[in-house]
Order: C-alpha cells, then structure tokens, then sequence
C-alpha cells in the first residue's frame, strides 16, 4: 500500500487544463510555477474543482499574480472557505521574472495558465509565454488540423484495405 501511494505522489496528476489558449494564443514558451494557496483551495484542487478559462497573470513589482483563475469553495468547509475568485501569488525564481517581465513588455505578449496539476503532491501551474493570434490565424490552425485529421483517416482506411 506505501509503495502505491509513493508512486502516486512522483506522478503529476492533471487538475484542469486550458485548451481554449492553444486556439486564441501561439505559445512561444512554457514554463513552471508554483501557487500560493490556502487549505481548502488545495483540497478543492484534489476534488479536481478549477477552472482556467479567462484567467491570466501579471507581473506587479517584481511578483507575479494570476488573475482570474476560479477555484470552487470546498464542499466540506464550514465558516473559513476561500473567495473562489482570489488573486493567487505564483513562486518563480527571480531570473525567471526578470526575463518575462522583459519578454511581456514586447509587443503582443502575455502570461496563460494552460493548466494546473500536482507535481510530487505541490500544485502547480504551467505558464505559457504566448501571442494572440489574429483571426485568419485561427482558420488556418483550423485548416490544418484538419488536414492532419483526413490524412490520418486515409493512412488508416489505406492499412485497412
């Protein structure tokens, strides 16, 4: 039984992911960074209960926040539950803020969560350096992954026959 739940803690478990920001957004770069949270904000975590759509981070005085990343109250709390809307402090090293906060001041720039999961039992968040795309950049993401999916379907309809 130790064994199983010391391979489950090595492992990193997937909490909720932005797959919206692959759609809006060219990441240019990813990287990781640790959450500031409270009890029952873990817990809730666990339970699997967050959601990433229209959050984001900034860089305020050499600190990074993230914004608008929902996590719901835990079910079993009783009087001391979170704000579920919370700004949440990111831990990162300070030669990683130094070089974001000087890639985000370039034009176009901005930080995106693109999910969250634990990592040796710590929440994490993966950050995305990343680009808006304009609109004929959407439709031509669109174009080829549909490309990719009809090839795909001829290469195995091809094995089949």
């Amino acid at each position: 039984m130790t064994k199983n739940k010391a391979t489950a803690n090595t492992a990193n478990r997937l909490v909720c992911q932005n797959k919206k920001a692959y759609h809006d957004y060219e990441i240019v770069e990813k990287l990781e960074a640790g959450i500031v949270l409270v009890g029952t904000e873990v817990k809730s975590l666990r339970e699997g209960r967050a959601n990433l759509k229209d959050s984001y981070a900034k860089i305020r005085k050499g600190e990074v926040f993230l914004y608008g990343l929902h996590i719901s109250p835990y079910t079993h709390a009783s009087y001391d539950n979170h704000d579920p809307e919370r700004v949440r402090k990111l831990l990162l090293h300070n030669y990683e803020i130094k070089r974001l906060t000087g890639r985000t001041q370039e034009r176009g720039f901005s930080l995106i969560p693109l999910k969250i999961y634990f990592s040796n039992g710590r929440a994490k968040v993966e950050l995305g350096l990343a680009r808006g795309k304009k609109l004929f950049d959407k439709r031509e993401s669109l174009k080829r992954k549909e490309e990719i999916r009809e090839m795909d379907r001829l290469r195995k309809h091809r094995r089949e026959s």
